[in-house]
């Protein structure tokens, strides 16, 4: 099953950093109805983030799926997961996600990526957003580096606009 319908992203600051809704819901409510299981590479591997966004962090199993790496996007701190043959992109898979839950997660990513299964090295498989936007860089993002630089202020960043997720989900 391969799903390709844009989706809603990280949400972009406007030119004083400030941080912007945004102005439609074009892409809502196309997740498969069966959806249950999502592979997270990037910043939705951290729990700060998924709490600041769902209010709470969802059972993570870690994953691996081969082909593919968190790419390092120009000027950006969350990465693109874009095909990779010979790669591997670790990430974690979120289990029990509530169809709340994924509109407000499906709210949060941008139409710059699509929803698609991915197999992972355990024989399992999950959905992922998939990077389809240009400004792929050379270099595979760096979580720990995330971690240590960008997590906490992004965090909070999710917190702020979390509210206006989970409004725009429950329409």
């Amino acid at each position: 099953m391969d799903h390709t319908t844009p989706r809603r992203g990280p949400l972009p600051a406007d030119s004083a950093g400030r941080d912007r809704l945004p102005a439609d819901s074009a892409g809502r409510g196309r997740l498969p109805a069966d959806a249950a299981l999502l592979f997270a590479y990037g910043t939705l591997r951290f729990g700060a983030v998924l709490d600041a966004l769902l209010g709470r962090i969802p059972h993570r199993v870690p994953a691996v799926a081969p082909g593919w790496r968190a790419a390092s996007l120009e000027g950006r701190v969350y990465p693109g997961l874009v095909a990779a043959p010979g790669s591997a992109a670790p990430g974690v898979l979120l289990t029990g996600l509530s169809r709340r839950e994924w509109a407000v997660l499906d709210a949060f990513e941008d139409d710059r990526y699509d929803v698609r299964e991915v197999s992972l090295t355990s024989g399992r498989s999950g959905l992922a957003y998939v990077w389809r936007g240009g400004e792929v860089r050379d270099e595979t993002w760096d979580a720990e580096r995330f971690r240590a630089r960008h997590l906490e202020a992004y965090a909070a960043r999710c917190a702020r606009i979390a509210p206006g997720l989970a409004a725009e989900a429950d329409r």
